[in-house]
């Protein structure tokens, strides 16, 4: 093989190495598009961007989103409250929790909702975690997001919660991909 073409083969798998870079997207491309799938899926929602100073919050499947932090990571409607003054999670109490999630970047993508969980199949063992201990790997896997809901509510509670990736599963963060989880929390393992 002569230099020419050395060159000409090199010059290839340059061209064709920079253009697979330019099919990558760039983490600040993955934030925006994480950020345009929950706004889509929002849009179609009422959503009031703070908690009320007093905690009650309009309970049912009507219920609006209820962002809980001022970056917006973390939206709440609540389907049932719970009581949170007589039943308040402890620190590193264990929390069972059961639920299903959606991926919104797919739904925003496809036009359709697949959950994946442990609400409807009682074969798989209830999920949980030892609420606010984060130093623990069994609270920190979760995320800081399913736990947030209990800061305001009773254990005995049931939410839906839009979940951006920072606020998510530990192991998924770097994936970008906000979710829609169906959460029901509990004291004794269901």
């Amino acid at each position: 093989m002569n230099i020419k073409s050395i060159l000409f083969l090199l010059a290839i798998v340059l061209m064709v190495g920079l253009n697979s870079c330019k099919d990558r997207e760039s983490y600040a491309d993955l934030l925006n598009t994480e950020r345009h799938a929950t706004n889509a899926y929002l849009a179609g929602c009422r959503v009031v961007n703070e908690v009320p100073s007093d905690t009650v919050f309009e309970v049912g499947k009507d219920a609006p989103y209820y962002r809980l932090d001022k970056e917006g990571n973390v939206y709440m409607q609540v389907l049932k409250a719970g009581n949170r003054k007589t039943d308040k999670a402890k620190n590193s109490e264990r929390i069972y929790f059961r639920y299903m999630r959606y991926n919104l970047y797919y739904w925003y993508k496809y036009g359709e909702m697949i959950g994946d969980g442990n609400e409807n199949d009682m074969n798989i063992a209830p999920t949980y975690f030892q609420y606010g201990n984060y130093s623990l790997a069994v609270s920190s896997q979760w995320g800081y997001g399913l736990q947030l809901p209990l800061t305001f509510l009773g254990v005995d509670s049931e939410v839906n919660l839009v979940i951006k990736s920072q606020y998510g599963w530990a192991s998924e963060i770097s994936s970008v991909i906000p979710y829609l989880y169906h959460v029901r929390y509990f004291r004794n393992q269901i």
